[in-house]
């Protein structure tokens, strides 16, 4: 089984109170675990001013979720995200781990002929 490390931003409704927000944090943060997803981590940024009004909000409330996993939580959360009203809107990102810095000078040379 091949792991991905991935990065999920989630944009609540800034209308929710702490309560709620936290609710909404450790089901989403409970889905990825029992879905087979490791090392989960969250931050919950807070409100923050959208670059554009959504759902006539001018602010969201911003969480960041970490973990690896296969690949197959991405479908599953997305769709539950999707039905999820409380859910503005939703990134999830497949991050590539970095290469060393010999493999990074390797390519960097010219080959002469």
């Amino acid at each position: 089984m091949l792991v991905n490390s991935y990065e999920l931003m989630v944009i609540l409704r800034p209308d929710l109170n702490e309560e709620r927000v936290s609710q909404e944090v450790t089901k989403y943060q409970e889905f990825l675990t029992n879905n087979a997803a490791e090392e989960v981590s969250v931050k919950v940024w807070g409100k923050r001013r959208l670059a554009y009004q959504i759902r006539r909000f001018n602010d969201g409330i911003y969480v960041l979720f970490n973990f690896n996993g296969d690949g197959q939580q991405i479908a599953l959360i997305e769709r539950d995200m999707r039905l999820n009203d409380n859910v503005m809107r939703f990134l999830s990102i497949k991050l590539t781990p970095e290469k060393p810095e010999k493999e990074k000078k390797a390519k960097a040379v010219p080959v002469e002929a």
